[in-house]
């Protein structure tokens, strides 16, 4: 069984990945995503933080 640190830094290494893995395949793309992003006013970009928190945190839970 695995600790909570343990867990959460496994966790994150994953996104780290995907993140990562996107980068490295779409370069093009993620700059594009990431010009249309700095047009977001921050209210909206705070919406889709907070949708993403609540996204991936039922997938956590659903999953573990």
């Amino acid at each position: 069984m695995r600790t909570a640190p343990q867990f959460i830094l496994c966790a994150l290494g994953l996104c780290l990945a995907l993140e990562g893995a996107l980068w490295a395949l779409f370069p093009d793309m993620m700059r594009r995503v990431m010009q249309e992003f700095a047009k977001k006013s921050p209210e909206s970009l705070r919406h889709h933080g907070l949708l993403g928190l609540v996204l991936g945190m039922l997938l956590v839970a659903l999953f573990r």
